[in-house]
């Protein structure tokens, strides 16, 4: 099982920013992406605009070490959706932590992992279109890079095998094929076991294509239980074709599932399952990098009481926070804040108000906010907090939000900030939405 090397960061570090890029000050020099860490930006002096989206290092570091641990002592592989937050810096950091690939759903979100030097994508979605289809065989041309990717139904394989009869790829670089199982209601997939092994043998018996397993999404699943039921007929599937004669020992074999909500049954699954010779498990879980304080942090509560799988010490933690600066407190009760949905994801909650600093104060750094204070709206560019009778929130205080679903504020952000446990920056994180 061959891990993927680091990437080209010195390549990413080195393209100019756009001095109109939300997020940098409005008198701060021409640079490039990495000159942003040696400026000595503090983001509670004000050096920064309002809002910032930030990422604190010491979480993200130990979120990903976390991760690595955990898949180590499980038997299990990570290739985390890069989708969540579309940065090679961070991608560059799961690698480092052992990621055996990066997952993406588009072919522009591949495009920008072969950018900068990922060596092994698995694309989480099945090719359909033109465009989509020449941009994987194209990229199969350069054959140190593997690609993965799903087929669900009979009309996505015949635009494959179209797409591979055009632009043949080398004969030791096939496109790698992974069949994908649904359930009724869900997203994509094959709805019933005999359609997903018939897929299989066309996948089997088309040139320039691999079948190399099969994989599911159950993150949409209402629970653990039922998470558990789909995970095993991946497993079950994987093990029928094994027998068939569709899948050998002389290439790798990948089992997969991918929510971020229950990758302790995905783990416990498939390794419950035996099979002839050798599998890859892999887990594509994305959002455990940065956590959040809401949903994820709900589902990991959860894993943490029910898992039978071997626990690192620590956890996950939340390092993705959005700050912004009170604007007005046109009312008792009401603050409105410089957030809105343009800043920060709402699809899984509204932020939550979680530490509180005041400019220029002799405060040594932010505090906790105290009970009462509360999000009840968001507009366009406004944030509307609630606050309780005795608040001291004033004009000009900043306020630090946690977020739920990492993934839709990141999307918001085309440049966050890394910084240290006191805010000051230390890097700038580029993403690519």
């Amino acid at each position: 099982m061959a891990l993927i090397p680091r990437l080209d960061v010195a390549a990413l570090d080195a393209l100019p920013l756009d001095p109109l890029t939300k997020g940098l000050p409005y008198d701060g020099p021409t640079m490039r992406v990495g000159d942003v860490g040696v400026q000595d930006w503090s983001v509670l002096d004000g050096d920064l605009p309002m809002p910032v989206a930030v990422i604190r290092q010491a979480r993200v570091q130990a979120n990903s070490a976390w991760m690595a641990a955990f898949t180590e002592a499980n038997g299990l592989l990570i290739a985390p959706h890069g989708k969540t937050t579309m940065s090679p810096h961070l991608f560059d950091l799961q690698i480092a932590d052992g990621a055996w690939a990066i997952t993406v759903a588009t072919v522009q979100q591949m495009q920008v992992c072969r950018r900068f030097g990922v060596r092994r994508v698995l694309m989480a979605n099945q090719p359909i279109g033109l465009q989509a289809v020449k941009a994987c065989f194209a990229a199969l041309q350069d054959t140190s890079f593997e690609l993965y990717c799903l087929v669900d139904g009979d009309e996505g394989l015949a635009q494959l095998a179209e797409g591979a009869r055009l632009n043949p790829p080398p004969e030791d670089n096939p496109l790698r094929v992974l069949v994908e199982v649904g359930f009724s209601g869900g997203r994509t997939g094959a709805r019933s076991r005999e359609t997903a092994l018939t897929l299989a043998r066309a996948i089997a018996a088309t040139n320039g294509l691999m079948l190399s397993g099969f994989e599911c999404f159950e993150g949409l699943l209402p629970t653990a239980e039922a998470a558990d039921g789909l995970v095993n007929e991946v497993a079950t599937l994987a093990r029928r074709a094994i027998e068939e004669g569709l899948l050998s020992r002389d290439h790798p074999i990948v089992v997969s599932a991918g929510g971020s909500a229950f990758f302790d049954r995905v783990g416990e699954r498939f390794n419950a399952h035996e099979f002839p010779f050798p599998v890859l498990r892999v887990l594509r879980s994305g959002c455990y990098l940065t956590h959040d304080c809401m949903g994820y942090a709900a589902a990991f509560e959860r894993i943490c009481r029910q898992t039978q799988l071997a626990l690192p010490p620590g956890g996950l933690v939340p390092a993705l926070e959005v700050w912004a600066q009170v604007q007005s407190v046109p009312e008792k009760g009401r603050a409105l804040l410089t957030m809105g949905k343009r800043d920060v994801g709402f699809d899984a909650g509204l932020p939550i108000p979680q530490y509180w600093y005041r400019p220029g104060s002799d405060m040594a750094g932010p505090q906790p906010m105290s009970q009462g204070y509360k999000t009840v709206a968001l507009n366009d560019q406004h944030c509307h907090l609630e606050l309780p009778v005795d608040s001291d929130l004033q004009v000009g205080d900043l306020v630090g939000f946690g977020i739920g679903h990492p993934c839709t504020t990141f999307d918001r952000w085309s440049l966050l900030m890394m910084v240290d446990e006191t805010y000051r920056v230390v890097r700038a994180i580029k993403t690519f939405f």
